[in-house]
């Protein structure tokens, strides 16, 4: 014979599903706002340790330095979304970086014959260079199952090889004033490579947000085999993602060449990790099929805040690159512990 439930019973089973009911609400709104919280806390922590953090020109200069960075890291963010990883986008920044200089370079030793040619033309040749670099990598991981760590490390080493050859090792200096306007001119006062990294991520926040083809970006990568037997080309959408992060690695390249005067071959070293640390951290998950390009923006701009405070605080860029890969260590611990619970 079953007993009735006692109150005292009946209100304790009640207290506890609220109080589950409130963890998993402040759970879901740490792990939808807690990056941007980050973001927040430590530009309050900055702004009290130094006084020129929050000064116009400051924030300026924070502003154009993460652009760069952050375009790579939206290029990256399709290539993430659908299970994939791009290495080579460093070597492909300074191969557009060096091709599309020779044909804006009033130097007779290095321009094009024929040259200097319109700005437009270099800006044009210097993302198709990054476009067909990213075709290749595309082909090799869509076409051919090349795992795409392989098939883009592949990209990084000969992209890297093509820049020391188009340049014969040497900077391509004496860029036309044309060209150099994309990485110092600016629009009412705003610099415009941040004006160029805000279209870009609007232009991709909507993509993803409001095409079918974002959608198609997400179904490729949150389940593939679905996704193929509900009629999507996977091979396809695999293969543009990476036609778009070579088109924004060569984007990238170009703002840099613009803003330092002149295409160095040994220019973006290691700008992949900063590009994947900035998705991985924003929110991206490296399983596929789920994040956002607004993570990855905050992701960005954070990595961006903590080298510039480190920098007004006098701290060696060394420590710059362990903090970098705590953090993304401790963003990936974190995805692998979403993934678990989902």
């Amino acid at each position: 014979m079953s007993e009735e439930m006692t109150p005292a019973a009946a209100g304790s089973g009640t207290e506890t599903t609220n109080a589950a009911g409130h963890r998993a609400r402040v759970s879901a709104y740490v792990q939808r706002f807690g990056i941007l919280i980050a973001l927040v806390l430590l530009c309050v922590v900055l702004s009290i340790a130094n006084e020129y953090f929050l000064t116009t020109r400051n924030i300026v200069n924070v502003l154009r330095q993460t652009s760069i960075n952050g375009i790579l890291a939206i290029g990256m963010t399709f290539v993430i979304l659908t299970r994939g990883i791009d290495l080579s986008v460093g070597s492909v920044v300074a191969l557009a970086g060096v091709v599309s200089a020779t044909f804006a370079t009033t130097s007779s030793i290095a321009s094009i014959a024929g040259g200097p040619y319109p700005a437009v033309i270099a800006l044009v040749i210097g993302i198709g260079v990054g476009m067909g670099a990213g075709a290749v990598s595309g082909v090799l991981v869509a076409r051919y199952n090349v795992p795409a760590f392989v098939a883009t490390l592949g990209m990084l080493s000969a992209a890297r090889g093509l820049t020391l050859l188009a340049s014969g090792g040497r900077p391509i200096p004496a860029l036309t004033d044309g060209y150099r306007w994309i990485g110092t001119g600016d629009v009412w006062g705003i610099p415009l490579p941040v004006v160029i990294f805000a279209a870009v991520f609007f232009v991709s926040w909507y993509v993803l947000s409001s095409t079918r083809f974002g959608r198609r970006v997400y179904a490729a990568g949150g389940n593939p085999h679905a996704a193929t037997v509900s009629g999507i080309n996977v091979t396809r959408i695999r293969f543009s993602v990476y036609v778009i992060s070579g088109a924004l690695a060569g984007l990238a390249g170009m703002i840099l060449a613009a803003r330092t005067g002149s295409a160095l071959p040994q220019a973006g070293i290691a700008y992949e990790l900063d590009a994947i640390a900035a998705v991985v951290i924003g929110g991206t998950s490296l399983a596929g099929g789920v994040g956002h390009v607004g993570g990855t923006l905050i992701g960005a701009l954070l990595i961006g805040v903590v080298n510039n405070g480190l920098d007004l605080m006098g701290v060696e860029s060394y420590y710059q690159q362990v903090i970098k890969g705590v953090l993304i260590v401790a963003a990936v611990l974190l995805d692998q512990s979403r993934n678990r619970r989902a």
